[in-house]
């Protein structure tokens, strides 16, 4: 991860043993975001999710608390949909309009580096317990992904 705070961005890079493909659909499908979607502590049920993918369409998922039950949702409108390659959504109602771009690199050798670029980030989400909770979200994206390639 790296973190250029000083101009509210973030980076986040994972590498997969998976295809973009796989990993584009898993970003883009309920069925499969409601299997890692939000930090540990939370669920996203498929019905609180809604996914219309193409510039100006809606992205927004419901996260629940495990421990309380109290719910948060992001709010989220495409902005570039190019499968498999890359992603960009704006979360209007999030202070600065904060917009997520996630690459999907081919390395060439079955796996795929996932680069998730974050700009105008609020300060409350730079926070390190902001990012130790966003870097579960992707733990658990790892471990679904994974899971369906049948890895140990």
């Amino acid at each position: 991860m790296s973190d250029t705070a000083d101009r509210g961005e973030l980076t986040y890079r994972r590498v997969h043993d998976a295809s973009r493909e796989l990993l584009f659909d898993c970003m883009t499908k309920p069925e499969h975001l409601t299997h890692f979607w939000g930090p540990d502590g939370t669920t996203t049920p498929v019905d609180g999710v809604t996914v219309d993918l193409q510039p100006g369409g809606v992205f927004e998922t419901v996260m629940v608390s495990d421990a309380g039950g109290s719910r948060y949702t992001m709010r989220a409108v495409y902005v570039e949909v190019q499968r498999p390659g890359k992603l960009v959504w704006t979360e209007p109602d999030v202070e600065g309009g904060m917009t997520t771009t996630i690459t999907f690199v081919e390395l060439g050798d079955g796996r795929t580096e996932v680069i998730t670029h974050q700009t105008n980030v609020p300060a409350m989400f730079r926070s390190p317990e902001a990012q130790a909770g966003f870097l579960t979200s992707l733990d658990r994206f790892d471990a679904y992904i994974t899971m369906l390639a049948g890895q140990p």
